[in-house]
C-alpha cells in the first residue's frame, strides 16, 4: 500500500491555489478603472448673455446665462465649468449682471425674484421677492458708484414699477409704482451725477414718458410726457447719452428722441431712406458714441447718429454676422466687434468707424453654422497695448473663445438640448492589417509597457501617470470603432434643438461626427425651422450588407402646424448627408412602420394637416410592399387641445391625382372626453422594437396566465380640469385621475379605473401586457405609482394538456381586434417617495431578462426599480406557492435602495429623457440619459448570468490552470518516485 503524500506537498498545492485566487481578486480594484463602464458629461446650453470678470490675480472667468435656464461660471483659459446652477423651468432667468466685482445678480420669473450669488464659488448670498405690477420686459440695472465701492443699488423695472435693492444684503431701499395707465418702462439710465436716474417708458404704444428720479429715495424730480405720431413697437435702444432710437409698430420708421432737462424733441426717419428693400425682421443693436447696428439675417449695417437730424449708413457687411455690445476702453473710446460667418473677426472703435483695430480670419469647423452672438473682452498685452478676445455663440449652440486669430477652446453645448435619440451599429472589423499599422502598434506597445513598468516601480511622474491612464483608455476594447460580439459598442445618434445631428461613441462619449443640417438651419429673425424626430432609415443585412446604415431626420420649415416638412437622410458612419428634400406637405404625425423594401429601407408614413398619409421612400418596391399590408394598417391620433382620440384606416383615394404615394385616411372611431370633467394628460403605447420572450406566465400553483400582447394597446390618462395645474392647486374633492386601456383598432375601452383625489403630472410606461403610471395623491399627500396587468382569457382553454395533445387548441388561431376580447385585469397602487421627471423600461435582445423600471427622479438621478415590486398580485401574507414564485410581501410603499441608482452619485441636470438600448448579450441593456447633462452606463437587471465581467483576466486564468497542471505533474512524479522507493525497501 502506497504511503499518503507528505504534508508539505499539500501545503504547497494549497498555497498555489490561494495565490492564484488572490491574484484574480486583486485585479478588480485598480483605481484607474473607476468610470470605465459609464461616462458623464456636463453642459450649459446656448449662451444668451455673458459677462467677463478678468482680475489681475486668480482665475479669469466669464459668467454666462443660457437658454436652458443655467447660470454658470467658466474658466476663461480652458472653458471648464467652475460652478453651475440649473434653475427650474418654472423660474425662467431674465437677466444677468455683476455687482461690486464679487456678486453675480440674476433676475428671474418676470422680474419678481432677484438673487445674488458669490462669484468665486457660486453660493447664493441672498434672495429677494419683488412685487411686480406686470410680468413683461423686466430690466436689471446695477448703478455704478465712482466714489466708494462699498454699496451698489440694483434697479429693477417691470411694467410701470421700479424697485431699488441693496446689493449687499438684498434689502429693498425703495419701490415705486407709477400711476400712468398702460405704462411700461423700456430703459433705465444713470446720469453722470450718480444720484439721478432716468426711466424711459411707453404708455399706450404712442406716448413717451420720461421720469427723473432720486437714486437714494425714489422721489420723482421731473416728469416729462410726449405723444408721438403712430404706434411704437416697444423696441427702444440708446443711441447716445441723451438720444433714444425707437422703432414704430409697422417697423418702417425710426424715431430719434432727444430728452433734455425740460422737454422731449424727436425726429422721424424712414428706414427705406437708409436701406432699400430691408426685410421687416431686422434688429437694432445699441453700441455707443452715436453708433447703432442694424442687423438682418444676411447683412449688418452700421449707422451713425447725427443728433436728432437723422442717421447715415457708414459701413455695410454683406454676410450673416453678429455685433457685440460696446466695450469701454478709455474715457473717450469704446470698442465693438463684428463676427462674420467665416469667422471674420473685426474690432472697431466707436469714435472712428472707418478704421479697424483688428481684422482676423479664424478657421473653425464648417458644421457650426453662422455666428449668433459675440461678447467682446479686452486685456493688456505685455507692450501695454490693448488685446481683444471674444466669446462667440454659433448657430449650432456651440461656444468658442477666439483670441489672436485662433480658437482657444470650444464647447459643444448643443448637446444640452437633445430632442431625440436613435442608435446605429458600428462597422464590422475587417480582416488584414497593414505593415505600417503593425509597426505603429508595436511602437505604441513598447512605449506603453515602458510607462507601465515605471508606474509599477513608482518612478512615473504625474504626467506619465496620466499618460498611462490615457493609453489604457485608448487601448480599451470599448473604445474601438468596430462592433463587438456583445453589442456594447454602438453609436448614439442624437438630434439637437438647433437641427444638428451628433454621433456619440458609447465607449467614452466622444463625438465621432457632427452635421448641422442645411435644411434645418434656423434663421435668426424669420421663420425658425424645427427638428422633430430622428429614425433609423436603413439597417443593412443580407444582400445590402456592404452598404452603410443611415438615419432619417424629419423636421418642419416653420413653427406653424401647416409649415412644409423637411427630410434629411444621413450616413450613420460618416454623418454625410445622402439626400434631403423639402416636402410639399406639412408634418403632423410620423408613423414608422415595421415594413422594409428590397434595399432594406424602412417605410414611414407622414400624416399632414389635411389628414392625408404620405408614404416614404417613394419607390415602386416600397409601394408594392405597403399596398400588400395596407388592409392591416391602422393608426390613431391624440388631440390634447380638443380632448379627442381618433382611430384611422388607410385607403387609396381617387381624389388625389398625380401622387400614387399619397393615401387618404378614414376615421373609424373617436373617443370624445367631456372637457368639463376630464382633460387628456398623457398617452403611451408599446415600443415597436420591444421583444417579448413568452406569452404565458406561470404562477405559483402551476397555473398558466396568458398575457394580452396586442401591439394596438394604448394607455390614456385624463385628469379633472382643476387638477391639471400644479400640485395643490385643487382640493381632493375636486381632483380625479382616470386611466384607460384602449384598443387602437376598434376604439374599444378594455379597462377603466378612477383614482379619486389624484392629480398630475402623470408619467407612464407601457411594456408587454402591463402599464405603470405615476401621479400625486392629494388625500394621502404622497406620490403614488399604480400598475395594471391585462391577461387574455380567450386562451385559458389551452391549459388542458389533453387538448394540446389532440390538437384542439387555439394557439395558432388568428387574433383580431374586432372580436370582443375576454380579458382579466389585475391592478394595485403603491406609495412612492419621489417626484418623477421621466420613466422608461429596460429592453433586452430576447426579452428573457427581468424588467426594471428606469425612473428619473426630481433629484435628476435615475433609479432602477425591479418590476417585481410592482406586481399587482403582491399580498401581505403570501402563500408558500407565491413565495416560491418570487412574489414579494406587500408593503404600502415602494423601497428606494441607494445602490439601485443607475447614475450613482452623478446628477443629470434638467433630466428630460431615458433611453434603454438592448445589447446582443441578453443579460445587459445600455442606458442613455439626457438633459442639460448626458449619462451613459450598462445595466444588468438580472446580473450578468450569461457572461464574465469585463474585469475578468483570461491571462491569469490561463496562468492558474498552467500552474495547477504543473503542480499535478510534479506531484504525480513525486508520488511515483516515492512509491518506487517504498517498494525497494
Amino acid at each position: 500500500m502506497a504511503a499518503p503524500p507528505r504534508r508539505p506537498l499539500l501545503v504547497l498545492i494549497a498555497g498555489l491555489l490561494l495565490i492564484a485566487s488572490l491574484a484574480t481578486f486583486a485585479e478588480a480594484i485598480y483605481e484607474d478603472q473607476v468610470g470605465l463602464a459609464d461616462w458623464h458629461q456636463k453642459y450649459i446650453g446656448k449662451v444668451k448673455q455673458a459677462i467677463y470678470h478678468s482680475q489681475k490675480s486668480g482665475r479669469r472667468r466669464v459668467v454666462v446665462l443660457t437658454e436652458e435656464n443655467v447660470i454658470s461660471s467658466l474658466d476663461l483659459r480652458s472653458g471648464d465649468i467652475l460652478w453651475r446652477h440649473v434653475i427650474d423651468k418654472n423660474d425662467p432667468l431674465d437677466q444677468l449682471s455683476l455687482s461690486l466685482g464679487k456678486y453675480v445678480l440674476t433676475l428671474s420669473s418676470g422680474g419678481t425674484i432677484l438673487r445674488a450669488w458669490n462669484l468665486p464659488d457660486g453660493q447664493m448670498i441672498w434672495e429677494t421677492n419683488l412685487q411686480a405690477s406686470a410680468a413683461s420686459n423686466p430690466q436689471l440695472h446695477v448703478m455704478s458708484n465712482n466714489k466708494v465701492a462699498k454699496e451698489n443699488l440694483v434697479l429693477v423695472s417691470v411694467g410701470r414699477w421700479i424697485c431699488a435693492v441693496s446689493s449687499i444684503d438684498g434689502s429693498i431701499s425703495w419701490e415705486k409704482e407709477f400711476s400712468l395707465d398702460a405704462l411700461e418702462f423700456k430703459q433705465v439710465l444713470q446720469s453722470p451725477e450718480n444720484d439721478i436716474v432716468y426711466a424711459v417708458g411707453i404708455a399706450g404704444y404712442s406716448k413717451l414718458a420720461l421720469y427723473q428720479l432720486s437714486a437714494k429715495t425714489g422721489e420723482i424730480l421731473k416728469d416729462i410726457q410726449e405723444s408721438l405720431p403712430g404706434e411704437l413697437s416697444g423696441e427702444i435702444v440708446l443711441g447716445s447719452d441723451n438720444v433714444l432710437v425707437a422703432l414704430n409698430k409697422a417697423r418702417s420708421s425710426l424715431f430719434l428722441i432727444e430728452f433734455k432737462s425740460e422737454r422731449i424733441s424727436y425726429n422721424r426717419v424712414h428706414v427705406s431712406d437708409l436701406v432699400q428693400d430691408l426685410p421687416r425682421t431686422f434688429k437694432l443693436q445699441p453700441l455707443s458714441n452715436g453708433v447703432i447696428g442694424l442687423q438682418t439675417s444676411s447683412t449688418v449695417f452700421l449707422l451713425k447718429l447725427k443728433n436728432t437730424d437723422g442717421l447715415e449708413v457708414v459701413q455695410r457687411f454683406d454676410q450673416p454676422a453678429a455685433v457685440s455690445d460696446a466695450l469701454t476702453i478709455t474715457e473717450k473710446d469704446e470698442a465693438f466687434a463684428v463676427a462674420g460667418s467665416q469667422i471674420e473677426f473685426i474690432v472697431k472703435f466707436t469714435s472712428d468707424i472707418s478704421s479697424e483695430i483688428i481684422r482676423e480670419q479664424v478657421n473653425i469647423d464648417q458644421h457650426r453654422g453662422n455666428v449668433e452672438k459675440v461678447f467682446l473682452n479686452s486685456y493688456i498685452r505685455t507692450d501695454k497695448s490693448h488685446g481683444f478676445r471674444a466669446l462667440v455663440v454659433m448657430e449650432d449652440h456651440s461656444l468658442l473663445l477666439i483670441q489672436q486669430g485662433e480658437v482657444v477652446w470650444s464647447r459643444e453645448d448643443g448637446l444640452a438640448s437633445i430632442v431625440d435619440v436613435t442608435t446605429s451599429e458600428l462597422p464590422v472589423e475587417k480582416d488584414g492589417v497593414s505593415v505600417a499599422d503593425v509597426e505603429h502598434n508595436l511602437f505604441e506597445w513598447l512605449k506603453g509597457h515602458m510607462l507601465k513598468l515605471k508606474g509599477t516601480l513608482m518612478l512615473a511622474s504625474a504626467d506619465e501617470v496620466a499618460a498611462i491612464q490615457a493609453l489604457r483608455l485608448k487601448s480599451s476594447e470599448k473604445n474601438k470603432m468596430t462592433r463587438d460580439h456583445n453589442g456594447f459598442r454602438k453609436l448614439l445618434i442624437v438630434l439637437t434643438k438647433a437641427g444638428k445631428v451628433i454621433a456619440l461613441h458609447t465607449g467614452d462619449g466622444r463625438i465621432v461626427w457632427s452635421n448641422l443640417l442645411p435644411s434645418l438651419r434656423a434663421s435668426r429673425f424669420g421663420g425658425t425651422p424645427s427638428a422633430l424626430r430622428i429614425y433609423q432609415w436603413q439597417v443593412p443585412h443580407h444582400s445590402v450588407m456592404r452598404e452603410n446604415p443611415s438615419v432619417l431626420v424629419v423636421g418642419k420649415s416653420g413653427a406653424e402646424s401647416s409649415a412644409p416638412g423637411v427630410f434629411s437622410i444621413l450616413d450613420s458612419y460618416s454623418g454625410d448627408e445622402l439626400n434631403s428634400m423639402r416636402l410639399d406637405h406639412s408634418v403632423v404625425q410620423i408613423i414608422p412602420l415595421t415594413l422594409k423594401d428590397v434595399s432594406e429601407q424602412r417605410l414611414h408614413l407622414i400624416v399632414d394637416s389635411n389628414s392625408n398619409a404620405h408614404l416614404y421612400p417613394k419607390s415602386p418596391d416600397a409601394l408594392s410592399v405597403f399596398l400588400h399590408e395596407m388592409p392591416n394598417l391602422y393608426f390613431y391620433s391624440v388631440d390634447i387641445q380638443t380632448n379627442v382620440i381618433r382611430g384611422y384606416s388607410l385607403e387609396k383615394s381617387h381624389d388625389i391625382k398625380g401622387d400614387e404615394y399619397c393615401f387618404s385616411t378614414k376615421e373609424l372611431w373617436s373617443i370624445i372626453f367631456p372637457s368639463d370633467s376630464e382633460r387628456i394628460a398623457i398617452s403611451e403605447t408599446r415600443k415597436m422594437n420591444e421583444v417579448v420572450h413568452t406569452q404565458a406566465k406561470i404562477i405559483g400553483d402551476h397555473d398558466v396566465m396568458y398575457k394580452y400582447l396586442s401591439k394596438n394597446l394604448v394607455f390614456v390618462a385624463t385628469v379633472s380640469p382643476k387638477a391639471a395645474g400644479d400640485i395643490g392647486s385643487a382640493l381632493p374633492e375636486e381632483a380625479s385621475l382616470v386611466a384607460y386601456l384602449i384598443d387602437a383598432v376598434t376604439g374599444r375601452i378594455l379597462h377603466r379605473v378612477t383614482h379619486h383625489g389624484a392629480q398630475g403630472p402623470v408619467h407612464a410606461v407601457l411594456s408587454e401586457n402591463w402599464v405603470v403610471y405615476h401621479y400625486f395623491n392629494l388625500r394621502a399627500h404622497r406620490f403614488e405609482m399604480a400598475v395594471i396587468e391585462i391577461y387574455d382569457q380567450s386562451r385559458a382553454d389551452n391549459k388542458d394538456v389533453l387538448k394540446l395533445i389532440l390538437g384542439k387548441h387555439n394557439l395558432s388561431a388568428p387574433i383580431t381586434s374586432y372580436a370582443r376580447p375576454e380579458v382579466v385585469v389585475k391592478s394595485q397602487s403603491y406609495f412612492f417617495t419621489h417626484s418623477v421627471k421621466a420613466m422608461a423600461v429596460t429592453q433586452t435582445a430576447k426579452g428573457i431578462t427581468s424588467k426594471q423600471l428606469l425612473i428619473g427622479t426630481i433629484g435628476d438621478q435615475v433609479l432602477a426599480l425591479d418590476k417585481r415590486y410592482l406586481d399587482p398580485r403582491r399580498s401581505a401574507n403570501p402563500t408558500q406557492q407565491e413565495k416560491e414564485e418570487g412574489i414579494i410581501p406587500l408593503t404600502d410603499s415602494l423601497p428606494i435602495i441607494p445602490q439601485s441608482f443607475v447614475t450613482h452619485s452623478h446628477q443629470v441636470e434638467a433630466l428630460r429623457g431615458i433611453v434603454s438600448i438592448p445589447a446582443k448579450l441578453e443579460s445587459t441593456t445600455l442606458v442613455f440619459t439626457y438633459g442639460v447633462d448626458l449619462f451613459y452606463t450598462q445595466l444588468a437587471p438580472s446580473r450578468t448570468y450569461d457572461s464574465l465581467t469585463d474585469e475578468f483576466s483570461y491571462a491569469l486564468l490561463l496562468i492558474t490552470i498552467a500552474v495547477l497542471v504543473g503542480a499535478i505533474i510534479v506531484t504525480w512524479i513525486w508520488s511515483e518516485k516515492k512509491e518506487l522507493r517504498d517498494k525497494w525497501r
